[in-house]
This record gives C-alpha cells, structure tokens and sequence, in this order.
C-alpha cells in the first residue's frame, strides 16, 4: 500500500496512509446541558458531566471493535477540558503497547465565540448568523467557520507531511495504523468538508456530531482514498446532511472507481444560475 509523490530532483517518496481516520466529537460537557455555566467558566474549561464521561467509555468501545486488536492508534486532541477528559475515557479501551501517541493539537479546537459569557447576546448572534449565512458569519471578536476553515487546512497540511516524514509513531507500516481526532461539532463538520472537498453550500448541509459520537474513514485504495461508506449506512449519512450526491460520491470512494464530472457536479449545485456557456 502506498502511493508515490515526487520529491526534489530524483528522489520519491512513498506515502503510507493509515488505514483509518477516525474522528470524535467531546462527549456531553456542562455547557451542553446549561448555558449558563458560560457566565462563570471560560469555555476551554468546561468540564464533562458524569453522561459524557460515559459518552467517551462507550466511544473507546466502539472503536475499539471496530479495529480490532493488536492495532495501532494514535490520538490527535483539541486542548479544551472537555476533549482532553473524552480522550482519557476513550483510551481507556486500549492498552499502552496500542498508543503509539498522543498530540495536543491547537488548530482542533473549537471555534472562537468570543462572547459566550453573554448568553443573551449569543443568542441574537445565532439568530443572525442564520440568516447572514452560517460559513462566513463572524462572532464579533471572534471567528468564522470559513476561519476555521483555514486553521484546518494547515493542520490536515501538516499531517500528510507528517505521515510522510514518518514522524508519526508506525506510519512506516501503516496495514493497522488508526488516527483518532476529538475535537468539536463545528471543527469535525469543516475536517470533513477539508477532507472530502465540499463546497461551502454544501458544510452548511451538515449536522453537527451528536455528543460523543464517532465518523469512520476508512482507506479504500492506495492513494489515500477514504470513505465514510464502509462503516455508515446511507441512512446515517443522510441523518448527517450529505446530499444523495456527496453520498453517491462516498459509496463510490468505497465501492468502485470514482467517476466524476467535476464540472457538471458543481454547476448541479447551483440551479438557480442561469449559464449560457458560449452563448451571447
């Protein structure tokens, strides 16, 4: 397994992929189930309620069967309390000799509300980021979704050359290397759209992950192809926000030889345009 890339003068390099990317959003955290813990706690200090400790045991079990014994995983985690108490539930399910690592991972946090002391305020924001548009409204000092956007772009930018440079821990021999992230709801949504190429009409589609919940990518070829099909039925997709075409797009990743016409599948997400190509 593994795809060739070009690197200066002759030389090449062999890129070995993890065979999963596996991705977490915090389990249930006091801010979750009230507001007003915001007006006392800053929110990279909100902890975890007992129900999302529990949340996070139950998501090391579920990866855990999923990849199976004697794998290697390494963690990827957002320093917020919230996602740093989740991993510690998480990598409960597997033993020392399994994690190969773990980075605290700044650019996997959640994004900057700025004023999320003021519940009352945040409420109006919201209002109004719906109808601003979700992706490019930006909480006063704070951020944008297309802002974390970018933050992400840099990361996933840093992981390739990471697992190029083999300085993730197994990447040499990565049959079994698992890459698990526990980050945010908002962040998971735009490592997906960064991963997958969505557009930004589309990232506005998505739900956000329920509390807790795990998204398996799971390697389909030898050229870094991943797919979320091989382990979410189109039901769950559909329950996510993914378009009957980015799930044709999933299946196909999975199932067969990605065949696309990338023009017409843009322009197909803009109906409303009238295009007159070559046309006076």
């Amino acid at each position: 397994m593994g795809n060739v890339i070009s690197g200066r003068g002759t030389k090449q390099k062999q890129r070995r992929w993890p065979k999963r990317i596996i991705l977490v959003r915090h389990g249930e955290s006091e801010g979750n189930l009230q507001k007003s813990v915001y007006r006392d706690v800053p929110d990279h200090r909100v902890q975890l309620t007992e129900r999302g400790k529990e949340q996070g045991k139950k998501a090391g079990e579920l990866i855990r069967s999923v990849v199976g014994q004697h794998c290697k995983i390494y963690f990827y985690v957002s320093p917020f309390l919230r996602t740093r108490e989740t991993l510690k539930e998480i990598g409960a399910a597997f033993s020392s000799s399994e994690i190969t690592g773990v980075r605290e991972e700044c650019r996997l946090r959640e994004m900057d509300y700025a004023k999320f002391q003021n519940t009352e305020k945040m409420a109006e924001y919201k209002k109004e980021r719906e109808r601003y548009g979700k992706f490019f409204y930006r909480f006063p000092n704070g951020d944008s979704a297309a802002e974390v956007y970018d933050r992400i772009s840099g990361f996933v930018e840093s992981l390739w050359r990471d697992i190029e440079m083999n300085k993730i821990p197994e990447s040499s021999d990565n049959d079994n290397l698992n890459i698990v992230m526990i980050s945010h709801g908002l962040t998971i949504r735009i490592l997906l759209m960064r991963l997958f190429s969505w557009t930004t009409e589309q990232v506005e589609s998505l739900t956000s992950p329920e509390n807790g919940e795990v998204r398996i990518m799971e390697l389909t070829g030898d050229d870094g192809e991943y797919s979320l099909a091989l382990h979410h039925d189109d039901q769950t997709l559909e329950k996510w926000g993914l378009s009957p075409q980015m799930i044709v797009d999933q299946k196909k990743r999975a199932y067969g030889p990605k065949v696309v016409d990338h023009l017409t599948s843009y322009f197909d997400l803009l109906p409303h345009i009238n295009l007159h190509f070559g046309k006076k």
